[in-house]
């Protein structure tokens, strides 16, 4: 039990990255990014023929954030100046990120069994790996919250919540989205070149379901942690992925389910989170209620007697 939370909390962090890509464009801009699924795999793509080539493991990480940058922009140049809708825009570009991997690959899957990774050298002991991996990932989360505090960065909050009003301040809109869905994208490739390098392979169809995933990170993390600010909404997102993971792990354990119910697991995760706090919400809205009511019914009943 122990091992397989240890796992969790590993697994939790190398999702981090790409949980906070999934925050920048579904909060922040609030556009229904659905490139994920494609640039996810685009980014284990690229390091894992890089790294199979001989290249220096940090290096083709590196070129996996800048291939994630790539697609996010071609996705906002599609949705901003092709003028496409943002839903349709990433679908179209998910779709074409599938032949686009297998091109980068030549084949549907890239092994790196026996190869020298950024994280070959850290895999064990565990706790050193997550101990690692935490130290980066929240290097990364307070260099993203450092970025959102600049002007351009809130340009790009400003764009997400009102978008007329910041265009009415003589903002590029347009290219606030561009950078924001490309960053986003840039985040996600390099979580899935760091989970490539972890399970020692890479392939086409490993980016599947990702945006789910993502989703789920962000708003067990919300729902928990809250989001009052920008460093506690993006600490709650990192906190929500590792959340995620030690969830996932611990009902795959249960007899009732199996190996194969993953992303059955991950639905029912995405439905309990999202129902929850509504049901939170309706049953303190019915509680003010009936209190205002009985406040309300107090006060008439003290004016009549009164009058009497």
């Amino acid at each position: 039990m122990l091992d397989s939370i240890y796992g969790a909390v590993a697994l939790g962090l190398l999702y981090a990255l790409m949980a906070l890509g999934v925050y920048i464009t579904f909060r922040i801009l609030d556009f229904p990014d659905l490139t994920v699924d494609g640039s996810f795999a685009t980014g284990g793509a690229i390091a894992a023929v890089m790294i199979s080539n001989g290249y220096s493991p940090l290096l083709a990480t590196l070129s996996a954030f800048a291939g994630g940058l790539l697609a996010g922009a071609c996705t906002g140049l599609l949705h901003t100046k092709g003028k496409i809708n943002g839903l349709l825009a990433g679908i179209l570009m998910m779709i074409a990120l599938y032949s686009i991997n297998i091109r980068i690959m030549g084949k549907p899957n890239v092994s790196l069994v026996n190869m020298d990774t950024l994280i070959s050298g850290i895999m064990k002991p565990i706790g050193v790996f997550i101990l690692v991996m935490g130290i980066a990932v929240l290097a990364i989360k307070l260099l993203l919250d450092a970025f959102l505090h600049t002007d351009l960065g809130l340009a790009l909050r400003a764009t997400g919540d009102n978008e007329r009003m910041i265009r009415s301040f003589g903002a590029n809109t347009d290219g606030t989205k561009i950078l924001g869905v490309s960053l986003s994208n840039g985040l996600v490739a390099v979580s899935g070149a760091l989970i490539a390098q972890q399970g020692g392979f890479a392939d086409v169809t490993m980016g599947v379901g990702m945006i789910v995933i993502g989703l789920a990170s962000v708003i067990i993390g919300e729902a928990i942690f809250g989001a009052r600010t920008v460093f506690i909404a993006t600490l709650a997102v990192v906190f929500g992925s590792i959340i995620y993971r030690i969830v996932i792990a611990l009902a795959l354990r249960v007899e009732l389910f199996k190996a194969s119910d993953l992303k059955l697991v991950t639905a029912l995760i995405v439905i309990v989170a999202l129902v929850v706090p509504y049901v939170q919400r309706r049953a303190k809205q019915r509680s003010v209620a009936r209190k205002r009511s009985a406040e309300l019914l107090a006060a008439i009943t003290t004016v009549k007697g009164g009058k009497s």
